[in-house]
C-alpha cells in the first residue's frame, strides 16, 4: 500500500526563547525539520512527504533549503500552508493529497527528529493490518488529576496511563472522513479526531527517545542522544 507522511511544523520558537521557529533550529549542524524528513526517507524512500508550514515561514524554509541543498536532494517534499490550529494544519495537508485510491498516511510532528526509521516501518505495517497505529509509551512518573467533586488532585494508576507520540498512522479514507467534521476543542490530536467517528484507536509501543523538541533543554538532550547514536 502506498505510504505518505504529513509533517506538521507550526512552531514559533517562543518556548525556546528564540526568534527562529524551533523546527528550523540546528541540530547536529542541520535544521531539525531536515532530520525529521530524513528519518522517513530512511524508513522507506518511496514515502511521499508533505510539509505543513505557516505561510509566513515559507520563505525562511526556502532559504534554508538553498543553504542546505541536501534537504531537497535527500528529502524532496511538497509544501502546504498551515492552518489556525493543529486540526486545520492536518486538514490542509490532507486536502493537498490528490490520491484517489486508499493509502496509509502518517501524521508526524516536525520537531520529533529522533524517530527511528525501524519504528516508522513497523508502525506502517501495524496500521496496514489493523487500520491505524498510534505510537505511545508508558509514563515513568506518578500522575495526579483534578477531581471536580472533591476539589483536589487525586492519584491515577500509572499503569493505566500512556503518553501519546507521533507518527499517528491511518488510512486516507479514515482521515478524509474524520477531517470532514467541524473543528472541536475536544480534538487534542489526530487520533482523537479519527476516534470521534467511531473508529477504534490502536496504540503501539513508541520510544522515549522520540522526544518532541519544545524547549532548549529538549534540544540539548536531542544533541546528546544523536551523538551517542553514532
Amino acid at each position: 500500500m502506498k505510504k505518505i507522511a504529513i509533517i506538521v511544523a507550526g512552531g514559533t520558537g517562543h518556548r525556546m526563547n528564540s526568534t527562529i521557529p524551533k523546527q528550523f533550529l540546528l541540530l547536529k549542524g542541520k535544521p531539525i525539520l531536515f532530520h525529521t524528513l530524513n528519518q522517513f526517507k530512511k524508513a522507506d524512500s518511496s514515502i511521499l512527504l508533505y510539509v505543513v508550514l505557516p505561510k509566513n515561514q515559507m520563505d525562511f524554509w526556502a532559504k534554508l533549503c538553498t543553504e542546505f541543498p541536501e534537504i531537497l536532494a535527500t528529502a524532496p517534499h511538497i509544501l502546504v500552508d498551515g492552518g489556525e490550529t493543529r486540526f486545520h494544519s492536518s486538514q490542509n495537508g490532507l486536502t493537498a493529497i490528490t490520491e484517489t485510491e486508499d493509502c496509509l498516511i502518517a501524521i508526524h510532528d516536525g520537531v520529533r527528529p529522533l524517530i527511528e526509521p525501524e519504528l516508522i516501518s513497523s508502525a506502517f505495517e501495524y496500521a496496514e493490518l489493523h487500520g491505524n497505529a498510534i505510537l505511545s509509551v508508558p509514563t515513568k512518573d506518578s500522575i495526579r488529576k483534578w477531581d471536580s467533586v472533591s476539589q483536589k488532585y487525586v492519584s491515577v494508576k500509572r499503569d493505566e496511563i500512556r503518553i501519546i507520540q507521533t507518527p499517528q498512522i491511518f488510512s486516507l479514507k479514515s482521515l478524509r472522513k474524520a477531517f470532514n467534521q467541524t473543528y472541536s476543542m475536544e480534538f487534542t490530536d489526530d487520533a482523537s479526531v479519527v476516534e470521534s467517528t467511531g473508529e477504534t484507536i490502536h496504540l503501539v509501543d513508541g520510544d522515549y527517545a522520540n522526544l518532541k523538541i519544545t524547549t532548549s533543554e529538549d534540544l540539548n538532550l536531542a544533541e546528546s542522544l544523536m551523538k551517542s547514536a553514532f
